[in-house]
């Protein structure tokens, strides 16, 4: 357990320290993006700058979230306080969901009132900029949660990835205004913008809303078969999973013969668990419960 702890802690430093260099970069991003968009009177651009600086917000959070979720073991939380990751993705969420209705009255707006946007060489190689940096930002973030199991960096990279298309299709509509489309085409771009963030927002909730509610973390039958392979286990039944992959629980109950000593079925119990670990989840806490197995003759 001391091991599995002592894993967690040196996870959440590196998630703290990936987040902070996202912060800064998404920073940087919507800054350029609001200034530019302002100064051609771009109401897309605009709404995109914004939400790209949701994305600094949403890192913000994602910092304190990891602060309280990296608390040891204590009286009140004997299971950690792993969890407060789970709601900081929520929260990232809510940003999210609140910031798509604010681009959609936006665009309500600019369909009274439309306005031409003043198009600039100089705004589209902006733009072209930031949609690089928002690539990279997006897919560094995402494999490093991946791989580290966290899903503050797996929520945030969904987050900067809607950017990704959000800002092909602001470059897709200041170029079709360059080329003669009518000015309300900005407007209605904004409300594609709006979907993005929307389903971004929906993407994170599912995911997170999922761990909560202690949705089935692995595949019943992939943790029965690893179970079965010891020769001392005749059956593997009434297992559940939750949790996410860096604080995920399992408990089964397994029937061995009755003859096993204390000792043996305390060395079998933790070759299972070293198994499941290997092969499924290295953060995996499994709880087996043992009984003694009895075959059925039929008369």
């Amino acid at each position: 357990m001391k091991g599995l702890i002592s894993v967690a802690v040196d996870v959440y430093k590196k998630v703290s320290r990936v987040l902070w260099v996202i912060l800064f970069a998404n920073i940087a991003v919507a800054l350029l993006k609001i200034v530019v968009g302002s100064i051609i009177h771009s109401a897309s651009m605009t709404a995109d700058g914004f939400h790209s600086m949701t994305d600094g917000s949403s890192n913000v959070v994602g910092l304190i979230g990891i602060r309280l979720a990296s608390k040891p073991v204590d009286k009140d939380h004997p299971y950690g306080h792993k969890k407060f990751e789970t709601l900081t993705g929520l929260f990232i969420a809510g940003m999210l969901f609140f910031i798509g209705g604010k681009i959609i009255l936006n665009a309500i707006s600019s369909f009274m009132k439309p306005v031409a946007p003043n198009i600039t060489i100089e705004s589209l190689i902006v733009l072209i900029i930031t949609l690089c940096i928002n690539i990279f930002v997006s897919v560094y973030e995402y494999n490093v949660g991946k791989k580290l199991g966290s899903q503050i960096l797996i929520s945030d990279s969904m987050h900067t990835r809607s950017d990704i298309y959000v800002s092909i299709g602001v470059l897709a509509t200041l170029v079709g205004v360059k080329l003669g489309l009518p000015p309300i085409i900005d407007p209605i771009a904004s409300l594609v913008v709006s979907g993005f963030v929307i389903y971004a927002a929906y993407e994170i909730f599912k995911d997170n809303s999922g761990v909560l509610v202690d949705k089935v973390a692995v595949d019943t039958e992939k943790i029965r078969d690893i179970a079965l392979r010891f020769d001392q286990v005749k059956d593997a039944h009434d297992i559940r999973s939750r949790g996410s992959a860096n604080d995920m629980h399992i408990d089964m109950h397994i029937m061995t013969e009755p003859y096993m000593s204390v000792e043996e079925s305390h060395k079998l119990i933790h070759s299972i668990e070293e198994q499941i670990r290997n092969e499924i989840n290295a953060n995996a806490q499994v709880i087996a419960h043992l009984e003694p197995y009895s075959s059925e003759i039929e008369v």
